[in-house]
C-alpha cells in the first residue's frame, strides 16, 4: 500500500510507479470517482471517441476512392468469411 502526503494547500503528488502501475503519463488526467464510504477509485481518464477521429483515421493513406456500393460489398464479403 503507498501511503501520499498532503500539502497545506490540499494538494497530493502521485510517485512515479503508483502513475505508472494507473497507465498515466506526464499531462494526461485522472477521473476519481467518490465511493461512499469516504474511498475513491483512480483511474486514467481516457477520451471518448469520436466519429471525426474515426473517419479521419486513414485520411491521406490512399488515393482510392469506393462508392457506398462498393464498401458494402467489401463489407458483406468480409462477414462471410470471404475476404
Amino acid at each position: 500500500m503507498a501511503v501520499l502526503t498532503v500539502t497545506a494547500r490540499g494538494q497530493v503528488t502521485f510517485r512515479k510507479d503508483i502513475l505508472l502501475h494507473l497507465g498515466i503519463k506526464p499531462g494526461e488526467r485522472i477521473e476519481v470517482d467518490l465511493l461512499p464510504d469516504g474511498r475513491a477509485s483512480l483511474k486514467a481518464a481516457r477520451p471518448g471517441a469520436s466519429i471525426d477521429g474515426f473517419l479521419g483515421l486513414l485520411a491521406g493513406k490512399t488515393t482510392v476512392v469506393a462508392t457506398i456500393d462498393e464498401i458494402g460489398e467489401a463489407a458483406a464479403k468480409g462477414w462471410a468469411g470471404e475476404e
